[in-house]
């Protein structure tokens, strides 16, 4: 298949996927599947690279890769109950980071560190975790939506009887367009019966100046999680902690850049993914200002019951 081929097809799955047209998409993925003939891409960045071949899960060894974001292993790892009770065995080889955390899916297999060289396990079926969807053929009505999926016990926030809320405003230096300028956030600082906790970390918590909420101190993605369970409620850009909220069940409001990745799909103010989330879309491209006034709104309201 030449480029312009691949380009074309590519653009025809990103259509369908986010219309939610996912019977499409894979079939569409499955012509792509046929076309590599054999080829090997693991010269390419490892989140680019595919891995499956289209050889069937049932009754065999698998390896599961986790080859893109802490985020996309937070989403897809719902999986593994399917893979377990499709497969002979599984192993998965996970960020590190993620390790103490994944230990609490229920059903879940063998856990190994991720790392660039030989898989260094026996196995008949190699697979990216992504690709899972694929695997299974998911649909809307088919995806594995029950929550929590992780399960940890909430840490002790600092309570003061008010709205506990997070808040998470840069997402990875990759994609720019999905981070909110801090001093935007101006709008939710004023409203009243909020105990703001921020969750920001890396780069981002840089511009923090210490105004706005407290930083209840995350000391791994362990203890991250069982802060999130103490909250009513998190805002966060769309980056992995959107992703860990919702896995945990915790009501998230994830705040959308108006080109979407395609797993939000267009149009909808919920997820299929994550019974607890909510979505606040741009309507113009880089136009932050509407989104986080529908939010103020919206947590004014939710602070204003919790009162009565």
């Amino acid at each position: 298949m030449d480029e312009q081929a691949w380009a074309r097809m590519a653009a025809d799955w990103m259509r369908h996927a986010r219309r939610g047209e996912w019977e499409e998409a894979w079939t569409i993925s499955d012509t792509l599947l046929r076309s590599r003939g054999g080829a090997s891409c693991r010269h390419w960045p490892r989140h680019e690279q595919w891995v499956w071949d289209g050889t069937p899960l049932g009754g065999r060894r698998v390896l599961v890769r986790c080859y893109h974001g802490l985020g996309d292993t937070l989403q897809f790892i719902r999986y593994a109950p399917l893979v377990q009770r499709t497969a002979a065995e599984a192993v998965y080889r996970v960020q590190p980071k993620l390790i103490p955390l994944l230990r609490t899916v229920r059903g879940i297999g063998r856990l190994l560190p991720l790392h660039d060289g030989a898989p260094e396990v026996e196995h008949d079926v190699d697979v990216e975790l992504m690709e899972l969807a694929h695997v299974f053929r998911t649909t809307l009505a088919t995806i594995p939506r029950d929550v929590p999926y992780l399960h940890v016990d909430p840490a002790p926030l600092p309570r003061t009887g008010r709205l506990a809320a997070g808040i998470v405003w840069r997402s990875g230096e990759w994609d720019e367009r999905r981070s909110i300028p801090f001093p935007l956030l101006a709008p939710l600082r004023e409203i009243g019966g909020v105990d703001w906790f921020v969750f920001q970390g890396g780069p981002g918590l840089e511009e923090w100046d210490g105004s706005f909420g407290t930083h209840p101190g995350a000391a791994d993605l362990l203890h991250e999680a069982r802060l999130l369970r103490s909250l009513d409620v998190i805002v966060t850009v769309d980056t992995m902690t959107a992703h860990l909220a919702g896995a945990l069940a915790v009501p998230v409001w994830t705040l959308l850049q108006a080109e979407a990745d395609w797993r939000w799909m267009e149009g909808r103010g919920d997820s299929p993914w994550y019974p607890t989330m909510r979505l606040f879309r741009q309507e113009q491209a880089g136009d932050w200002e509407p989104v986080v006034a529908r939010v103020a709104a919206e947590l004014r309201a939710l602070a204003a019951r919790r009162t009565v």
